[in-house]
């Protein structure tokens, strides 16, 4: 169990996907330097299939890669990865873990992580779409907006999936519609601004 206690104020950045999104998620962290100073939360939408990404991830980046238990502390220089089943909120600068609000159907965890964001994180929020079925998401964006937050969608073509970015941009709250690399180019641009 940690004990240090950092700053919320650090940016967070919320990558949102599913069905595809596994070749965004490579394409992006190759891209990212380890010392950026935000904190990268992935959140797949799956509802009964374990998670590995814990385990492939790390192939891809620096960054200690870390499968969320709750009360994890969220630090900067981090990938984290939301468990199966579950669904994840912010308080206090940790995450929190409940059981999935919507076990049938397509789950809305996206949308459920990004509007606790909204109202529990002080720090620069970044949500990023991508590939994936559906439109978990697309409900919080303009939510993000208004703290101040910036939206970015994978742009389609460059999806395995194009569900859930055309879903964002369809929301009119995307500021940029870009590939996996030219988003790790706007997430390093954004980190350098704070």
């Amino acid at each position: 169990m940690k004990t240090k206690r950092v700053a919320h104020d650090f940016p967070v950045v919320c990558v949102g996907g599913s069905a595809g999104g596994l070749d965004a998620y490579t394409r992006l962290l190759g891209q990212l330097p380890a010392d950026m100073g935000v904190a990268i939360v992935i959140v797949n939408h799956l509802r009964t299939v374990a998670t590995l990404l814990h385990e492939i991830l790390p192939r891809h980046t620096t960054m200690p890669v870390e499968l969320i238990t709750e009360k994890l502390l969220i630090e900067p220089n981090h990938v984290f990865i939301i468990p199966e089943q579950r669904d994840l909120h912010v308080l206090d600068g940790e995450f929190r873990l409940k059981p999935i609000s919507k076990p049938r159907g397509w789950p809305d965890v996206i949308t459920i992580f990004l509007r606790s964001l909204t109202q529990n994180w002080d720090g620069k929020l970044v949500a990023v779409i991508v590939s994936g079925y559906d439109g978990d998401g697309a409900a919080a964006l303009c939510g993000i907006k208004e703290v101040g937050g910036i939206t970015i969608a994978q742009k389609p073509d460059t999806a395995g999936q194009p569900d859930m970015p055309e879903s964002a941009i369809e929301s009119g709250c995307i500021d940029f519609i870009l590939s996996p690399e030219k988003i790790a180019q706007k997430i390093i641009s954004i980190a350098q601004a704070e």
